[in-house]
């Protein structure tokens, strides 16, 4: 008898020297790929209000959880973290906050302000954020072309000193605001005009406040300063202004830089074995897509804007240039089929590349241009790059996933599953965890957002449960508006946004400081 008791006193002890947790959510049996790792492990995650608070094997303690999550058969990782997004359009509207093509894809953040167009102020659209509520987090940043068109304007002339000053104080005030960095758009107007000198100058301001910059590069093919003028451009810029570069959408576009990924991934190594920190996102298509008018038509044509670009077009004088350079610029392309219309105010032209336009309408190429764009905004997809150049910028171990999701292109719904289906599942250029990790933590890292992207004790409980079977894309460029599939939850600060398989259209997202989440 006394045997027993024993026995009873000694169960007892440990029962009551067991540690014990009161958790939200506990997810348990799956395979769990970290964001530190490339290996996969199997532990248990419990989650406390908004963050992580045991990873471990749950026989080793005694969690009483109110939700349990069964992620047997599932991949459980951190949310993913969208570094170039325009997301920004949709989640201002109630309606659209929830922005379910990104959730859909296991993005719990998406990064805001891209390609130098941001909303300003920032401080107003963060309350009207908040007040509306957003279905994903939001990380935002100040775009270069905003403030040149508020203190310069849209016209193709060089920034004075005191302009530059006036736009450095509204950096530091977007920054104030909770910036995360600067974004430029040097391929667009108004930002095509600036000097690179004018660039630094606000990047230092940037670099003060421990910024980054994001460029969409001032040409990615054969324009202007050519696709190796521009990554030197990039370079310069993170030298001179000592803060990091990280190049959006990274690629070679157009016939005439096809197979220069190699002596462009040179040059970055170069530099960042000179210690520039340079990084890069893409996202796995071979069509880029961009307005009509940004992709053809020339800058110094539509300095002022749309209504002095028309006045030149119907000046004799200057529209035989005009049509030159704009059939210059298709062929850059890679001609008129490969531009296809994919998102416009005028019906009749959606779908149809602008070689059949041109045939419908009895005109040139470069004369459709002009007829679609009275029709008002037109976006294109253009089919401009090739397979061993999107595979070889993939492979570098300083580009991320990144969409650049807009209207009208498949990437909006479709980049991370589809990334994961062709180029991990498929085709195998990745392996998974060093997929997952270039959708989480070194994104993450890059933009220096604290408390993301890994799953660590006392981060932010942004996690993804999907299944490794179904997980793929459904978008494409006939019908770019499908969700993806195959996400089974996403967790948004310790909130449960997608069930099984179904957006629950909560509101969990937040905009993101550069603060550590609040306990």
């Amino acid at each position: 008898m006394w045997q027993f008791n024993l026995l009873f006193i000694i169960i007892s002890f440990f029962s009551c020297n067991e540690k014990k947790i009161v958790a939200d959510i506990l997810i348990e049996n799956g395979t769990v790929y970290n964001g530190i790792s490339t290996e996969a492990i199997q532990v248990d995650i419990a989650i406390k209000e908004n963050e992580i608070i045991f990873i471990g094997d749950k026989s080793d303690v005694n969690i009483k959880a109110k939700k349990r999550i069964d992620a047997r058969g599932l991949i459980v990782c951190p949310g993913f973290i969208d570094p170039h997004t325009h997301a920004d359009r949709e989640l201002k509207k109630p309606k659209k906050s929830h922005n379910q093509p990104f959730l859909m894809q296991g993005v719990t953040t998406v990064v805001v302000g891209n390609d130098g167009n941001s909303y300003f102020p920032s401080s107003e659209f963060r309350e009207l954020y908040e007040t509306n509520g957003i279905g994903t987090n939001v990380v935002l940043m100040v775009g270069h072309n905003t403030l040149r068109k508020l203190v310069v304007g849209r016209s193709n002339i060089k920034a004075s000193e005191e302009e530059i000053r006036n736009m450095q104080t509204l950096v530091q005030r977007e920054m104030d605001a909770g910036a995360f960095g600067l974004s430029t758009g040097l391929f667009y107007a108004p930002g095509s005009y600036s000097s690179t000198e004018e660039i630094i100058a606000l990047a230092k301001i940037v670099a003060k406040n421990d910024g980054i910059y994001d460029t969409h590069l001032r040409d990615e093919g054969s324009y202007t300063i050519g696709l190796k003028g521009a990554i030197e451009e990039a370079i310069e810029i993170g030298r001179q202004a000592k803060l990091p570069i990280h190049i959006s959408h990274i690629k070679c576009l157009g016939v005439d830089v096809w197979n220069q990924s190699s002596e462009v991934i040179e040059l970055i190594e170069k530099a960042r074995a000179e210690g520039i920190d340079v990084t890069a996102n893409q996202y796995p298509y071979d069509a880029s897509a961009t307005g009509l008018q940004s992709a053809v038509v020339p800058r110094w044509a539509e300095s002022g804007g749309n209504d002095s670009l028309f006045i030149r077009y119907n000046d004799v004088a200057t529209k035989v240039k005009i049509l030159e350079e704009t059939e210059a610029n298709i062929a850059r392309r890679g001609g008129p089929d490969k531009l296809l219309i994919v998102d416009t105010e005028d019906a009749s032209f959606l779908g149809k590349d602008l070689l059949e336009i041109s045939k419908e309408n009895n005109c040139s190429p470069q004369e459709a241009v002009f007829l679609v764009l009275k029709s008002g905004s037109t976006r294109v997809a253009s089919f401009n790059m090739i397979k061993e150049d999107i595979i070889n910028y993939m492979q570098q171990p300083w580009v991320v996933t990144g969409s650049d999701g807009n209207s009208g292109h498949p990437r909006k719904f479709g980049t991370f599953p589809r990334k994961y289906r062709k180029y991990i599942q498929e085709e195998n250029v990745l392996d998974l965890g060093t997929f997952i990790n270039g959708c989480t933590s070194k994104t993450a890292e890059i933009f220096k957002i604290p408390n993301r992207g890994k799953l660590k004790v006392g981060y932010a409980a942004d996690i993804i449960i999907f299944n490794p079977l179904t997980f793929k894309d459904k978008a494409n460029y006939n019908d770019a508006f499908v969700l993806a599939e195959g996400l089974e939850y996403s967790i948004i600060n310790g909130l449960i946004s997608v069930e099984n398989g179904k957006p629950t259209k909560e509101l969990n997202g937040k905009v993101l400081t550069k603060t550590a989440i609040e306990k």
